[in-house]
């Protein structure tokens, strides 16, 4: 994989670079559809491809390792061949989906072993069955494997749980060096900066991360409960020891308004389960603002969902027509609102680097992150 910086912002640290890796080019800054199961919910390829004009998309360790498992997976050939997708893939490591079953898992120094969400059945992730199932999936980018800490977090847990990670990081860099890509094509490891809100905590993580000199690097464990200030406040912090000359990845974020911010902090890449979730519930992400679709207000409204959206549903559907869908349990609303907001967090990170190439990327912003906090 390689990354190349083609502007920087003059007014803070947003940048405009490309990713190349061998299932193609990758413009940054990049929003990247969630496709947890090899699939983005409610979405063909064909609408990726050519309306949403999304160059990457997510897989996810944990639930391709547990449906459709590994061996069927690479029987076909790794998951680019098994769904069809012919341009990147990065798969996350399954680190946050071990946190989130807090209930029927039990973290110790070897790894995770956690039950099924599926049938029950006990199973072990460690840092070195982690990167040789990512190696089994075959994605362009892979994950280490972390603990992503819950908040609020006490100070004292924080600090081992990151400890853990930079440990399990050394493993997975091990196992990562000792191994082949599978498929024919080049795979990059990122490690994952931790550290829950404490600054002391993760200045040390990303010196550590940093000291890898991987192909990428990912700040995880944020979004996920705490003040938008505060993340801002911790990903700055690590922006500023990432190394420069490599892509920087904000693992799960988020709303419109945090992916810019986050851009003018010096973060490249984003991914969010936001545009897809909130679209299957009727929240809309528009260039005015947003709009909950379901309201009484859009009854007899005949013009576009967007008024000034570029996407084939602002062309051909009217507000209207969407809310009807969704009064009636017509599961086109859910699809419809999906591709519309997925369209919309390309067309904002697309029009965020040509904002950074023309060097006018700081006033846009202001007016935007005031746009789109408004509820229309």
């Amino acid at each position: 994989m390689q990354f190349g910086i083609l502007s920087k912002d003059p007014h803070n640290n947003a940048r405009a670079g490309n990713i190349s890796c061998d299932h193609g080019e990758i413009q940054t800054p990049i929003f990247m559809p969630v496709g947890t199961a090899g699939t983005v919910k409610a979405v063909h390829f064909k609408e990726l491809e050519e309306d949403i004009r999304a160059q990457i998309i997510l897989g996810n360790t944990y639930h391709l390792y547990l449906r459709p498992g590994l061996e069927i997976v690479e029987r076909a050939g790794g998951l680019h061949r098994f769904n069809g997708w012919k341009r990147p893939i990065l798969t996350d490591s399954g680190g946050y989906q071990v946190y989130s079953l807090t209930h029927i898992r039990k973290l110790k120094e070897e790894g995770v072993v956690f039950q099924s969400h599926i049938d029950g059945s006990s199973h072990q992730f460690t840092p070195e069955n982690v990167i040789d199932i990512q190696r089994i999936i075959g994605a362009d980018i892979i994950m280490a494997f972390d603990e992503c800490t819950p908040y609020p977090c006490d100070y004292n847990y924080a600090g081992q749980s990151m400890h853990r990670t930079h440990r399990w990081l050394e493993r997975c860099m091990k196992r990562f060096h000792e191994t082949e890509p599978r498929y024919g094509y080049g795979q990059s490891l990122f490690p994952i900066v931790q550290g829950s809100v404490y600054k002391d905590l993760r200045i040390q993580s990303a010196e550590t991360v940093a000291g890898w000199n991987a192909a990428g690097n990912a700040i995880g464990g944020l979004s996920v409960g705490e003040p938008a200030e505060v993340m801002y406040e911790m990903t700055s912090a690590v922006c500023d020891i990432l190394p420069e000359n490599s892509p920087r990845y904000l693992m799960g974020v988020g709303t419109p308004v945090n992916i810019l911010e986050s851009i003018a902090l010096g973060v490249d890449m984003f991914d969010c389960v936001m545009p897809t979730r909130n679209g299957r519930n009727g929240m809309l992400f528009t260039k005015k603002g947003i709009i909950n679709i379901k309201n009484e207000k859009w009854k007899d409204d005949f013009s576009p969902v967007d008024p000034d959206g570029d996407s084939f549903v602002d062309q051909v559907y009217s507000k209207s027509y969407l809310r009807h869908l969704f009064a009636s349990k017509e599961m086109l609303g859910p699809m419809i609102a999906s591709i519309h907001n997925l369209r919309f967090y390309m067309w904002l990170v697309e029009e965020a680097r040509r904002q950074i190439l023309e060097g006018s990327f700081a006033n846009w912003k202001s007016t935007m992150v005031r746009v789109l906090s408004q509820r229309l």
